[in-house]
């Protein structure tokens, strides 16, 4: 039993699979101080858990994800209440970290970096004014509403990069119906606002 080791030593440091879910993990296991959430590259590559004997106060959760520019992270307290700012998109647009999303704190996001979320369930964030960003930050060129007229005058590129938050089509449906190869400089993020209206950003990477 983990947690009987554990209860041996001052401090236990547990390495588990990143598909583990932290919830589940923190039902099992006790005297939990840090959850530290690793990614490389933007995909997750390991679950560290701290465990300190006799351990009472709050739980830190520390992502980090190590990219050839540098290191990015974001650290909080477990079940820290954040409340989200919500808003049409602005002038940039900001795409959480894999260790950021795997940590779930979407509301944490926009709280402490004063940032505003697209949607409840649209895990993307915008401002007026650039910031630095844990994940990846954009310039939105054009907001086109989602539908045929709409998209036939704002598709003049044949390559694009695709995204989908909270969105009914896939990337590969969008790719076939709209004759868009996978590649090139622009982005195009297909999106439900806070209005619940479907929109498609057309963006240049920051």
């Amino acid at each position: 039993n983990i947690s009987e080791i554990a209860n041996q030593c001052d401090q236990f440091l547990l390495k588990t699979s990143p598909m583990l879910d932290i919830s589940v993990g923190l039902g099992e296991l006790q005297n939990v101080s840090e959850i530290h959430i690793v990614a490389i590259d933007n995909e997750v590559k390991e679950l560290l858990w701290l465990l300190k004997k006799d351990f009472s106060q709050n739980l830190k959760i520390k992502t980090i994800n190590f990219t050839k520019s540098g290191a990015e992270t974001f650290d909080f307290n477990w079940n820290e209440a954040a409340t989200a700012n919500y808003s049409l998109p602005q002038k940039y647009l900001y795409e959480p970290n894999a260790a950021i999303l795997k940590s779930g704190a979407f509301d944490l996001v926009s709280e402490k970096l004063k940032l505003n979320k697209l949607h409840k369930n649209t895990h993307l964030y915008t401002s007026e004014n650039l910031i630095d960003f844990p994940g990846r930050s954009f310039l939105i060129e054009k907001i086109v509403l989602y539908s045929k007229s709409e998209m036939r005058a704002a598709l003049n590129f044949k390559r694009a990069n695709i995204s989908t938050r909270n969105f009914p089509e896939t990337v590969g449906v969008l790719r076939k119906k709209w004759r868009i190869a996978d590649g090139g400089e622009v982005y195009l993020f297909f999106v439900t606002n806070l209005e619940e209206k479907k929109q498609m950003l057309i963006c240049s990477k920051i």
